[in-house]
């Protein structure tokens, strides 16, 4: 899951990126309004997290420019105004939600994951196809009951296929999600990754999951139907 942080405090935004890592989060920065508005407005994010006092652009103005390119994706506001009409405008203007500063990190994570929260989840956190299992809250993959390792991007790759299951998703679309902005859209890291994961995945016999469309992408699902 990919999420852009808009926040000129390096202090804070350190914080903020190191502890969703931590919890196999893709993050991207953006230390200014102008600088955030323009990631906002061209590149694909499941969550922004956008600081209201900022340079060159405030949040709102940001925020407003990013609805205006008519983005659905969830913004989560930082503020230090606890005000109702402050509030309300953040609303009015397109956010989702808002936390005052300070916060603790284990409260911006729960708002996180209430934002990303999806229909087709089941059982909470838990994803599920056939006899693969993983678990969003403890990053645990298991087939057939044992569990696997795999590293944060495969992890990352993985929780990318199985939300999107049964739908076709291109290698610019995991580029987008997966890997972060800069990545090199010309080197074969996505083969690379999709190749150990179907590895780790298959073995003990199990059926291969994760089926790839020559030209189109991959999809995870029981069969390869068009």
């Amino acid at each position: 899951m990919k999420i852009l942080i808009i926040d000129d405090e390096p202090e804070i935004v350190q914080f903020l990126k190191d502890g969703l890592e931590s919890n196999f989060f893709n993050v991207e920065v953006a230390s200014d309004g102008e600088r955030g508005a323009f990631l906002g407005r061209t590149g694909s994010y499941d969550l922004i997290i956008l600081d209201y006092v900022l340079p060159k652009m405030n949040g709102s103005e940001v925020l407003a420019e990013i609805r205006r390119e008519k983005k659905h994706v969830p913004v989560l506001m930082l503020t230090v105004k606890s005000e109702i009409q402050h509030k309300s405008q953040m609303f009015e203007l397109g956010a989702d939600d808002y936390l005052t500063k300070p916060f603790l990190f284990d409260e911006l994570l729960l708002h996180v994951r209430a934002l990303l929260k999806r229909p087709a989840k089941a059982e909470g956190d838990l994803l599920k196809v056939d006899n693969l299992t993983l678990s969003a809250r403890t990053k645990v993959v298991k087939r057939d009951g044992r569990e696997i390792y795999l590293t944060r991007r495969e992890f990352t790759l993985l929780e990318y296929l199985m939300r999107n299951r049964g739908i076709i998703v291109s290698r610019n679309q995991l580029l987008e999600h997966v890997w972060d902005y800069n990545a090199d859209p010309f080197s074969n890291s996505v083969e690379t990754h999709m190749a150990s994961l179907r590895r780790k995945l298959n073995a003990h016999h199990n059926r291969d999951l994760i089926h790839t469309f020559t030209g189109r992408g991959y999809k995870l699902a029981l069969k390869k139907l068009t």
